[in-house]
């Protein structure tokens, strides 16, 4: 049984969090939102998360104050900053927090749900880096998609050939296996 992915949105006007629950929810997310930075560290103390949505403005700690702090305890857990004050110094800081992405409202439907995705596919990319990395010391070389689908292609239709080499070659590899024993059996006796 699988658990759907959540999301924590931090921000202190609920029509937001309002607004990823009705968009993200019926994409098969569970939302949950805290109304400032603090109420949002307690959340990710006491429950985990797949994705963090922060607002920057907010009262008291501010959306960038939270992904330094959840990066710097749990650097594998996506951050998606928010924000109607989109300058550059604030996109730069959050660049060196190490946040996923910076999005600027008015935010859309499809940003919110796309932004999610293509924070739980860079979650699942990081939980499965440290595995390759302790198996292998060198770097591996990831296949882009065009690449990787090029590949599935070539497999799929190779298949059938090597499928037949298979059924072709499979009563000579028996049949010497047979002969094989047999002439070790009859010298042995």
């Amino acid at each position: 049984m699988s658990t759907l992915p959540r999301v924590l949105v931090v921000d202190d006007d609920p029509v937001i969090g309002q607004s990823f629950d009705r968009v993200l929810s019926g994409k098969g997310y569970a939302v949950i939102t805290a109304s400032n930075g603090e109420e949002a560290l307690r959340k990710l103390k006491d429950e985990n998360y797949d994705v963090v949505f922060a607002d920057i403005k907010m009262p008291g700690m501010s959306g960038l104050e939270v992904a330094e702090r959840i990066k710097a305890s749990q650097p594998w857990l996506p951050v998606v900053i928010v924000t109607g004050y989109g300058t550059d110094a604030n996109e730069k800081r959050a660049g060196k927090a190490g946040v996923s992405a910076f999005l600027r409202k008015p935010l859309t439907p499809d940003m919110i749900e796309d932004s999610a995705h293509k924070a739980l596919l860079e979650k699942g990319a990081a939980a499965v880096e440290p595995a390759t990395k302790a198996a292998t010391p060198e770097t591996k070389h990831v296949p882009n998609g065009i690449a990787l689908f090029a590949k599935n292609v070539a497999l799929f239709v190779a298949s059938p050939f090597i499928g037949f080499a298979y059924v072709v070659a499979l009563p000579f590899v028996g049949l010497g296996m047979l002969a094989w024993i047999g002439t070790k059996a009859l010298f042995k006796l």
